[in-house]
């Protein structure tokens, strides 16, 4: 059945300043208003490869967190491949997706060396896990122990995927690039074009306020989920239930679709909590993400997730 991604829009916003340390907010005249301000968020962010920390505050979806970093730091937004929460490293575990944790800090990392590599399709699974940022980069998370993948040194996990055999894919959605590494044909000699991101330090950067959330998720209860239409919104923490049926979702696009995406799956978990019966969570899938077909096996295994989830 037609199912599919919702595309998320920029607005672009005044940047933010870089830090020079941090001040309180104490004090000072308060704005005559009957209601009071919503409260203000405001992280911390570096580039992963080091730099001064800055703030970025006022944004409500991926591209515009994107603009802003971009601006404090004085580069292209396209230079950023992806950020990592908590850490610089090339954690593929910690990568920023439409959920912020209240305290996380955020590390961008940013577009380095260039790669050309020719591989020969010599089984029908290539061992690659393709996911994207959000803004139609897709970069490599996982490579199968063993694969073909795994036997070209030059081929890295949090490589970018810039080209395939001179198609230019930026600003393709994950499952058509996994897509379109199924539709290769076995023995096939292809080509493809990467960016590996900057080399990070490998001392952890720490934020100039003296109170800094790297190496540790955040404490403060709630997250920001960013929104592709209207304003991001403060929400709870998922319970432990929850979130271990949204990561067998995350295991099931890995195995059906060769891709990894928690926002996807989150989405895909939240049509089919309230439904009776899995015909009732196809036609909400349907309604909900649109173009893209999705197995049937795929659907009939995430519906005894979600069972399993209702079931405690």
């Amino acid at each position: 059945m037609p199912l599919g991604l919702r595309m998320k829009k920029a607005k672009s916003k005044e940047t933010a300043r870089l830090v020079e340390g941090e001040q309180g907010s104490a004090g000072g005249d308060s704005p005559s208003a009957s209601l009071a301000p919503p409260p203000r968020l405001v992280f911390h962010t570096q580039l992963a490869h080091g730099s001064a920390t800055a703030r970025v505050e006022n944004f409500s979806s991926i591209q515009e967190l994107y603009a802003k970093i971009a601006g404090v730091f004085e580069i292209s937004p396209s230079e950023i491949l992806y950020c990592t929460l908590n850490t610089p490293k090339l954690d593929m575990e910690k990568l920023l997706g439409a959920q912020i944790g209240l305290e996380d800090f955020i590390f961008a990392h940013v577009k380095g060396i260039k790669k050309e590599v020719s591989v020969k399709k010599s089984e029908d699974s290539l061992g690659l896990t393709i996911t994207d940022n959000g803004v139609g980069v897709s970069f490599i998370k996982k490579i199968k122990d063993g694969s073909i993948i795994d036997s070209v040194k030059t081929i890295c996990v949090g490589d970018h995927i810039e080209s395939i055999n001179g198609e230019n894919i930026v600003g393709w959605r994950h499952l058509d690039v996994a897509k379109k590494f199924r539709d290769l044909k076995k023995d096939e000699l292809f080509t493809l074009k990467l960016i590996e991101p900057k080399k990070t330090f490998e001392i952890e950067p720490m934020s100039k306020a003296g109170n800094s959330s790297v190496g540790r998720t955040g404490t403060r209860k709630g997250t920001l989920r960013l929104r592709s239409k209207g304003p991001a919104t403060v929400e709870e923490v998922p319970s432990e239930t929850k979130a271990k049926a949204i990561e067998k979702v995350d295991d099931l696009l890995e195995l059906y679709m060769g891709i990894r995406d928690i926002d996807l799956a989150t989405t895909v978990f939240e049509a089919g909590k309230d439904k009776g019966n899995p015909d009732e969570f196809a036609v909400a899938l349907d309604n909900t993400l649109g173009d893209f077909a999705f197995p049937d096996e795929f659907l009939f295994d995430v519906w005894g997730a979600i069972g399993d989830a209702k079931r405690g």
